[in-house]
């Protein structure tokens, strides 16, 4: 089986999006990039990390104990963090290389607070927050109810107040009209491990796309395709991409694709002198 194969299994067997094995399947993305990756032993080794800290706690352990446990072990012990040197090197998505290298973006360091979070018992999810990925934590114990909004950077608890802030650097004129504490209700909804896939990988889409790594950007539109079949916004990039690469058949076909789902497309004129070039080729 194919990594590409591999990976269809894991999002398409699991057709329920909080069901894909997230681990699993980011560490499988870096198969592309490393190829001799073992995945098991990859898991194993996060599992490792996960029973170590898990010994030290006692089986009774409130939520609040653990996270600081959690945030102490992760960012202090281990030492993770964010690569603040080199926000756009690949490697920061891939999850081999942040398991070696200590250092990611947050949406990866994410994927892995979550994996040893979870393990130990807290009930970890993910946030696609606006520019930074972010981690909630939803107590409901006894007569405690709420949310702890986490950076996966440093641990660190975000404030209402904070969050709307960070919020406000993103809202666009059309939301203006928007009080900024209505739109962070959207922004704070917990995303599935399909949804932080997705955006995991449009982290690499973006990298390769702007530094013209075509047959890294092929690989990733290929995953693209997987995991979000009905997004024909995926088929046409991944059509523009074999164009690209000299592949026009498998180009065609995207592109033509992408313009039968959507017959009034602002880009169809574009895509149209694309595939009368790709004729002649």
């Amino acid at each position: 089986m194919t990594p590409l194969d591999y990976f269809n299994t894991l999002v398409t067997t699991n057709q329920r999006s909080d069901e894909i094995p997230l681990t699993e399947a980011a560490l499988c993305i870096a198969q592309d990039v490393y190829p001799k990756i073992d995945l098991e032993a990859q898991q194993l080794d996060i599992d490792r990390l996960a029973a170590t800290l898990k010994k030290r706690l006692p089986i009774d352990a409130p939520y609040m104990h653990r996270l600081r446990s959690l945030n102490r072990y992760f960012f202090g012990e281990l030492g993770f963090s964010s690569n603040r040197n080199d926000f756009f090197d690949p490697d920061n998505s891939y999850l081999n290389r942040v398991l070696e290298r200590r250092i990611g973006i947050p949406i990866s360091l994410a994927i892995l607070y979550l994996e040893i979070g979870q393990q130990i018992g807290l009930p970890l999810r993910g946030v696609s927050f606006p520019g930074h990925f972010l981690v909630k934590l939803k107590v409901n114990v006894g007569s405690t109810h709420g949310e702890l909004f986490l950076d996966p950077c440093d641990g660190q608890s975000l404030s209402r107040e904070q969050l709307e802030q960070r919020l406000a650097q993103f809202l666009d004129e059309r939301d203006r009209d928007i009080p900024t504490s209505q739109a962070l209700v959207a922004a704070i909804q917990e995303a599935s491990p399909r949804h932080i896939l997705m955006r995991l990988l449009h982290n690499l889409k973006s990298v390769y796309s702007d530094t013209k790594q075509y047959p890294q950007l092929l690989d990733v539109n290929q995953r693209l395709v997987i995991l979000l079949p009905d997004v024909a916004e995926e088929r046409r990039d991944r059509g523009l991409t074999l164009a690209r690469l000299k592949k026009p058949q498998a180009a065609l076909e995207d592109l033509n694709f992408y313009l039968q789902e959507n017959s009034d497309a602002p880009d169809a004129d574009f895509l149209n002198s694309v595939i009368g070039t790709l004729h002649l080729s």
